[in-house]
């Protein structure tokens, strides 16, 4: 298994509090209910920042991580080319996040404390 994460950065015209709503409440829902897509996420979580807190005590530049877990890299890259995903996800993405200010990385797992 594999785990997608994606460190998000919030539109510059939106706040914190939009983004995290928008995301939580409208984006997180669509991404379930598009089953093309979905068919091939093994798992999903959204990590939202916890407001005020910086640690190390260093401001973070990104507004929330997501991660999801895929079966294998040709599994991942096959949900992403799925029309619905193109159709429906990509453009909702696009509405609250700044494509330019996010990083993405595919990773496998290793448990240190589990």
């Amino acid at each position: 298994m594999v785990k997608l994460i994606i460190c998000a950065s919030r539109k510059p015209d939106i706040s914190r509090a939009e983004f995290d709503a928008y995301w939580r409440d409208r984006h997180g829902p669509l991404v379930k209910s598009v089953t093309e897509f979905a068919r091939h996420v093994r798992k999903y979580v959204q990590c939202h920042i916890v407001e005020g807190a910086t640690p190390f005590g260093i401001p973070g530049s990104y507004d929330g991580v997501a991660e999801l877990w895929f079966d294998s890299a040709e599994a991942a890259a096959q949900a992403f080319k799925e029309p619905k995903y193109l159709e429906i996800i990509r453009p909702d993405e696009l509405k609250f996040v700044d494509p330019q200010r996010c990083i993405s990385f595919l990773t496998e797992e290793l448990p240190i404390i589990d």
